[in-house]
């Protein structure tokens, strides 16, 4: 059944990070929203095609890198070219937000449109439970004035995610669970994540925020006064069509911090949906293995691979180049053209550290 779309609502897509821990594959250059991770879409891609069954393509927003912001023109080009947004440079979710949230403010017609804030590197096959939680979101973020989170409930102890504690459920008229906040854990240690698990107290942050325009200007304005200047600013950019250069010099000045640490933390007002569809956050190498049914011996492979006695091995090449290996467990290889990455899948979170190191040496640099 098609779905009614709602016309006071943005869709908002966070796309422009690096994605380093996808690294050699994403690169500077060609980062991870841009890469066919998993079937013929890129993950930009699969999240517009989702959204555009609840969102009309004037009501959705790229922000992304200044130097991605071509590509993205060029591969979303059903999307209003003005609707995909450059940042000089990134900052985290907070002034990627406030950014759109500028950009809405001057564009839409109604007086208190909702944000619907979404990362690029979901994977979300049950689609039909999707769209009633994010309707029953909208209608919440609407008629309460509350900012909504979608919580997921944790089926393993991953250290990587995000964690939402939650109290009581509320008394809300909706098919979807509602439920208050009462804090928000950042990636906590095994040990602790298996609490968490357990205790049925605790969803993992799947990182969706669903809240009125004026909700977040009231809590940027109390809780991060800079950004809120930075808001107001942007929005000044926007009313005058400012120049590139009053856009980088707001940027230069603005703090760099995530919109949990900024907001979401210090709010009384939020609740979370409970996710009734499915869900993965394609983070790391070691994700591939919830996508891709594994081979003989658990390993999962995409390009050629021969090898003996190789087990539980996330393995990526091309059809043109050939893996070979022996007496080997639990690592993640991936063959690019011009760089092998070769890791324990224990530390795939690392990564970004590896990417940094290089980043940092002259004669390597090239390779980033």
């Amino acid at each position: 059944m098609e779905q009614k779309k709602n016309t006071n609502a943005y869709a908002v897509v966070m796309a422009g990070g690096k994605g380093e821990r996808f690294w050699p594959q994403s690169r500077l250059s060609n980062p991870k929203q841009l890469l066919r991770l998993l079937g013929n879409l890129t993950l930009i891609e699969q999240t517009i095609e989702r959204l555009s069954a609840i969102f009309d393509y004037s009501h959705i927003i790229v922000v992304t890198n200044t130097n991605y912001v071509a590509p993205m023109r060029s591969l979303l080009s059903h999307l209003p070219q003005e609707n995909i947004i450059g940042e000089p440079e990134g900052k985290d979710t907070a002034p990627c937000i406030a950014n759109a949230a500028a950009y809405i403010r001057n564009h839409a017609k109604g007086a208190d449109p909702v944000l619907c804030l979404f990362p690029t590197d979901h994977i979300i096959t049950d689609t039909a439970a999707f769209y009633d939680t994010v309707n029953d979101s909208l209608a919440v973020a609407e008629k309460t004035h509350q900012m909504v989170t979608i919580g997921v409930k944790p089926n393993a102890p991953m250290t990587g995610y995000g964690y939402i504690e939650v109290g009581d459920r509320m008394d809300f008229p909706a098919r979807t669970a509602f439920r208050k906040v009462c804090g928000f854990k950042e990636k906590p240690s095994l040990e602790l994540s298996e609490i968490y698990v357990a205790d049925g107290k605790h969803m993992w942050n799947s990182g969706i925020f669903i809240l009125n325009l004026s909700s977040l200007v009231s809590a940027l304005k109390q809780f991060a006064p800079d950004m809120y200047r930075f808001y107001e600013g942007i929005c000044a950019y926007y009313a005058n069509r400012g120049t590139e250069s009053v856009l980088a010099s707001l940027y230069r000045t603005v703090p760099e911090i995530s919109i949990d640490y900024a907001v979401m933390e210090k709010a009384g007002n939020i609740v979370t949906a409970e996710a009734a569809f499915d869900w993965d956050d394609v983070g790391s190498w070691t994700s591939m293995r919830n996508q891709i049914v594994p081979e003989k011996n658990n390993n999962v492979v995409r390009g050629l691979h021969a090898g003996l006695d190789t087990s539980d091995c996330i393995i990526v090449g091309n059809s043109n180049h050939l893996i070979a290996t022996i007496d080997v467990k639990d690592l993640v290889i991936v063959s690019t053209e011009d760089v092998t990455l070769v890791c324990n899948a224990k530390s795939a979170q690392r990564v970004k550290e590896l990417v940094k190191l290089i980043a940092g040496q002259s004669d390597l640099a090239k390779f980033v």
